[in-house]
């Protein structure tokens, strides 16, 4: 298997990742990037190359593919010298240094780590609710209202939410700033969001409940028009016509690889030191979804993806010399 040493691996896709292989590569750290071959269901670039229009970052006031975004991140990171391998990590060794990455076709001994694996929006699995030509996924299902709620698709359009948690009530509190209505359907009878959610969700007058049902089909031609939903009490079906749905069931952080090597939340989240992107292993570092469960935007991403890099080169010129039994690779 091929060995590779470094000062700084990075692994994962996407802004937070490639924003440290910028900044990282300007500095002259000369990092490995491991991006993932299909890594979590998604090509290398994450959750952006799952979108269309992205019209809210900066620099692109007409919007731009997400897939684009994502290959203007990498060409930039490569462009000062970022060595970037197609590969996904399969696992990791922090128990000494230098710590060992492993693909399936090669192993990287680094000083340092930054890890920008991002997270996995959960999708409901029924009829429609896949990619084209089948589904209607980005043709009006969605993940992320922050995202896409602003799109003319959904402006003055009966939208549907699908979730019972703090996260569902503030996506439907948002898309009442576009939509005519708001639909939230549970499948349970309460809601599991906080009293405070709750409340404000309950006294908006453009949100409605449909609790203990389902989602059972998502239906259109090109587009969205409408879902058929299960009462759970009754079974009974019906249709109820809508121009967008929105999951918000949570995210899954890819973490799993890692084998609890870093400390982890109990959602799975690596855990960071408040103000910074510092895990609990020294000199391997957490920027991205991964480890931010309540923002999860392109540019709060790419944002932590700066730090990260900022606090590895930190790292490997200051605090890693005060570290005893340190191996540096040359």
């Amino acid at each position: 298997m091929n060995c590779l040493s470094c000062r700084l691996c990075i692994i994962g896709s996407g802004p937070a990742a490639y924003t440290a292989a910028i900044y990282a590569a300007r500095a002259e750290l000369q990092p490995i990037l491991f991006e993932g071959f299909l890594a979590n269901g998604v090509a290398a670039g994450g959750q952006l190359t799952t979108t269309t229009v992205v019209e809210n970052y900066p620099g692109f006031p007409e919007g731009i593919q997400g897939p684009e975004l994502c290959e203007r991140f990498r060409k930039q990171g490569e462009s000062f010298g970022t060595e970037i391998f197609t590969e996904t990590v399969e696992k990791v060794d922090f128990s000494r240094r230098p710590y060992r990455i492993f693909s399936s076709n090669r192993v990287v001994e680094s000083d340092s780590v930054i890890i920008a694996t991002g997270a996995l929006a959960k999708r409901l699995d029924f009829i429609g609710s896949g990619d084209p030509p089948d589904g209607f996924w980005n043709r009006g299902i969605s993940a992320c209202a922050v995202c896409d709620g602003a799109a003319p698709i959904f402006r003055n359009q009966d939208l549907v939410v699908v979730g019972g948690g703090d996260s569902a009530m503030e996506e439907a509190m948002f898309l009442t700033k576009f939509g005519k209505s708001v639909t939230v359907i549970h499948r349970r009878d309460d809601l599991r969001a906080s009293k405070v959610m709750q409340n404000r969700a309950k006294a908006n007058e453009k949100i409605r409940f449909l609790f203990s049902h389902i989602v059972v089909e998502a239906y259109g031609d090109r587009v969205l028009k409408g879902v058929k939903v299960k009462d759970l009490k009754n079974n009974e079906l019906r249709n109820l016509s809508c121009s967008g749905l929105f999951f918000a069931v949570g995210h899954l952080p890819a973490t799993k690889f890692l084998e609890n090597q870093v400390e982890l939340d109990e959602d799975g989240y690596i855990k960071t030191v408040p103000g910074s992107t510092k895990t609990s292993v020294p000199g391997v570092f957490a920027c991205g979804d991964v480890q931010d469960k309540k923002w999860r935007q392109a540019i709060t991403a790419a944002g932590t993806g700066c730090m990260a890099a900022l606090e590895a080169e930190h790292y490997l010129s200051t605090e890693m010399e005060q570290v005893d039994g340190l191996h540096w690779i040359e």
